[in-house]
């Protein structure tokens, strides 16, 4: 079988930067451990029950419980070693630092009483944002694959998507379509999210207001889903029916990079005026806020001047329906594709060449559904560069 693998000189430039970061933003660490899976992937190419366990200016070891034969298998990652129980980890330490800096968001408690019965740290500090950092600046092999996966769902939801919106179909039904149009064309399958307790299939398929159900996804749209044990994909009894809006947000990954794209559409029938002036008007505010997406410039200064450019007869149900809306237009998009920075208040690092963010500018009306947009851009000293097709007016589905 032949295998898809990180490059190992890919490998080797990321764990540069993760460890040049830890150096500037941690200060004298000494040894840190990563067990989230997408981090993990980041950094070894693998993916294992196991961890990394990183020395500063020393070793740099993967230990993985199960499996290691495939880790060997998929991984170009120098050194990657069996583990047993976390004894054989620390027996390979010696001297423990005080200090172990961790993916805290990812390693459960159980998985750190486990650690600590072989290596009681005294502390334990989050290198959580050293990561996310890290990650938002992509290389080239990491954006060939976003171009990839942008350029599919482009096609797929503006080219192959409407010819199977028939009445009567139900959300789930055009989702399982949808899925299967977006895996032929190479889509990895799953969606991944840096929020606790959060998957997708897809994404948000939605008729009518059934976008404007209240969501478990920090987001401007909600969606009932399958059942409550899985709110995702679209309801198996919510059915096409002519002049709805369809309203789908979805995201597409190729090898791991995922993604963002919302485009509405209009079934057998046009929509009020006041429903495409207000989609119109989210189309504007998300070409202002690409073209604000500039090397250097801070992602809360752009949130404050897109807030700022909303119409006064839209700011109550800007990014949700009234009395429940995001305070945020945009975010990171990577392994995950919740990642940072985020545009919105109290993210001031500036904008670097080589992150992809997702705009999303978009509002909801009661008994119609959400209008508005969404593209995934890649930063540039231009302004952004739309990684996931045009800017589009409401579809009209014959």
């Amino acid at each position: 079988m032949d295998m898809i693998r990180v490059p190992g000189n890919e490998l080797t430039q990321r764990l540069r930067r993760f460890l040049l970061e830890m150096d500037n933003d941690c200060g004298n660490w000494e040894l840190c451990a990563i067990t989230g899976a997408s981090s993990l992937f980041y950094l070894t190419g693998t993916i294992c029950d196991g961890m990394l366990l990183l020395r500063r200016g020393g070793d740099c070891t993967l230990w993985v419980r199960r499996n290691y034969d495939r880790s060997v298998l998929e991984s170009e990652f120098p050194d990657i070693r069996p583990m047993g129980s976390f004894r054989d980890v620390a027996a390979s330490v010696g001297s423990l630092p005080d200090t172990l800096y961790l993916d805290t968001a990812h390693a459960t408690m159980e998985w750190y009483s486990l650690l600590s019965k072989y290596l009681p740290f005294k502390n334990v500090l989050p290198l959580d944002g050293v990561m996310l950092k890290v990650r938002a600046v992509k290389s080239e092999y990491e954006l060939a694959r976003v171009r990839m996966a942008g350029s599919a769902i482009g096609n797929i939801l503006m080219n192959e998507l409407p010819p199977i919106m028939s009445e009567g179909i139900s959300e789930a039904m055009l989702g399982a379509q949808l899925l299967t149009l977006f895996i032929k064309s190479g889509h990895h399958g799953v969606s991944k999210f840096n929020m606790r307790n959060t998957s997708e299939l897809l994404g948000h398929i939605c008729f009518g207001d059934s976008s404007l159900f209240p969501g478990v996804f920090n987001g401007a749209s909600g969606i009932a889903g399958l059942c409550p044990a899985v709110p995702a994909l679209g309801s198996f009894t919510r059915y096409l029916r002519e002049g709805d809006l369809v309203f789908i947000d979805v995201c597409f990954g190729v090898e791991g990079y995922n993604v963002d794209k919302t485009l509405v559409y209009s079934y057998r029938h046009k929509q009020p005026d006041y429903i495409i002036d207000a989609h119109k008007h989210c189309l504007d505010l998300q070409q202002l806020a690409a073209s604000l997406l500039r090397t250097g410039s801070s992602p809360s200064d752009i949130y404050e001047e897109v807030l700022a450019a909303v119409a006064p007869e839209y700011r109550h149900r800007f990014m949700g329906v009234p009395g429940r809306t995001v305070p945020f237009i945009g975010h990171s998009v990577g392994l995950y594709v919740d990642e940072t920075p985020v545009l919105a208040k109290g993210f001031n690092s500036p904008l670097q060449s080589g992150m992809t963010i997702a705009i999303e500018p978009k509002m909801g009306f009661e008994g119609i559904g959400m209008v508005g947009a969404e593209n995934t851009y890649l930063v540039t000293g231009d302004g952004g560069v739309s990684l996931t097709g045009p800017l589009l007016d409401i579809i009209t589905v014959a």
